[in-house]
Parts: C-alpha cells; sequence; structure tokens
C-alpha cells in the first residue's frame, strides 16, 4: 500500500451513484463483472485508488465486490462479525479515507444478522456467550437498547438501528472521519443488505447530497 495521499477524481455522490448502480445490476441479474481480468490486475500492481471504503459484516453471503458488481481495486473492504468497531478496522478506516483519499464509506449491515441475533438473545435471557464472542456482543448491545426504545425488538429493524448506530459512533470516535466529512472529502452511506432479493438499501448517510 502506498504511504502518501492518492489524488481522488471521483465525489461522494458519484461514489454512492456507482454502488447503487451496480447493486441494481446485481439484483436484476445483469452484472458486467468490470475490472477483473489480467489488464485491471496488472494496472494495480503499484498502486490503488478505490472509490469506496465497505466496512461490513463478516457474513459469508455479504460479499461486497459481487452485491456491487465492481472488481479488483474497486473497493477497501474492512469486515467484522456485526460490523463491530474496534481498534483495527476504525485504523483501517482511517488509513483508507486519509492516505487513499476514499470518497465514500459505507456501513453494510443485512437482515438475520447472527451477530444482532446474539445481542439481541443474550439481553433478554441474560446470558452472555463465552470468549471474545462476548466483546462482539457488548459491542452490539447499546444498538438493541437504542432499538427498544423506539419499540423496535425485531432482528431485521435492529440491524437497521445498528447501522445508523454504527455511523454516528464512527464519526464520534475518529476525528480524522469527521473532518473529512465536515471538509467534504468523504461521505458515509449506512446500507442493509436484503440477503433474499440482493437489495442493498440505504438507511442513514452524513454528507450525501440525496436531493
Amino acid at each position: 500500500m502506498p504511504h502518501e495521499t492518492v489524488e481522488q477524481s471521483m465525489t461522494p455522490n458519484e461514489a454512492w451513484a456507482r454502488l447503487r448502480e451496480g447493486n441494481l445490476r446485481f439484483v436484476n441479474e445483469e452484472t458486467e463483472h468490470p475490472n477483473q481480468d489480467s489488464a485491471r490486475r496488472q494496472s494495480l500492481v503499484n498502486s490503488q485508488e478505490p472509490f469506496a471504503v465497505i466496512f461490513g459484516c463478516s457474513d459469508s453471503r455479504l460479499a461486497a465486490e459481487i452485491i456491487f458488481d465492481v472488481g479488483l481495486g474497486d473497493m477497501f473492504v474492512v469486515r467484522t462479525a456485526g460490523h463491530v468497531i474496534d481498534l483495527a478496522s476504525l485504523g483501517s478506516l482511517e488509513f483508507a479515507v486519509d492516505l487513499l483519499n476514499v470518497p465514500l464509506i459505507v456501513i453494510l449491515g443485512h437482515n438475520s444478522c447472527g451477530a444482532v441475533t446474539g445481542a439481541i438473545d443474550a439481553k433478554n435471557d441474560g446470558e452472555m456467550p463465552k470468549g471474545f464472542v462476548r466483546d462482539l456482543i457488548e459491542h452490539i448491545a447499546p444498538s438493541v437498547q437504542a432499538a427498544e426504545r423506539q419499540g423496535i425488538t425485531d432482528v431485521n429493524g435492529t440491524v437497521i438501528e445498528h447501522v445508523k448506530q454504527t455511523t454516528d459512533r464512527l464519526v464520534e470516535l475518529s476525528t480524522v472521519i469527521a473532518k473529512a466529512i465536515d471538509e467534504g472529502r468523504t461521505a458515509v452511506a449506512g446500507v442493509a443488505y436484503v440477503l433474499e432479493d440482493g437489495q442493498a438499501q440505504l438507511v442513514s448517510s452524513l454528507g450525501l447530497d440525496l436531493d
């Protein structure tokens, strides 16, 4: 990875439009599989210029390049179960924004999320999982509580609230990302993916001009 700031030619809105168009192709079974040939591979040997960073759940059904119909070098991807923010993921996101100058951060959750389900179950039965899975659940618990305050108790509704909470939490924790949003260099899109039909639905945003 380069250590100098990459010159980015795409705006946050243009980046979101490209992802939205790619997802529409995926949903309609019209995928183009761009930037996946040997020429593209060779062009990326010495540098990269991703136009989006995906901070998503690690679920195997949530392959970011596939559901947005993009290819090599298009997206910088960071994944943890339940898109839980930790120091490593936060540092990775700051790297993408500050050094790669990525104009869009996507928080990518999905329906029927096992990590969110685990956090709801722990809240309801009072039993926490063992090992470091407990750490995941503890990070998701505030989103479960925030959802309940709004009368939301189902998993899929809680997933959407968790995406929104993660979006806000990311900006609260990272002055680097908050500054980039204030300067218009990047934006955050909170997205909930639907496993059944493949749609990536925008549920929150910071810094995007959606008019």
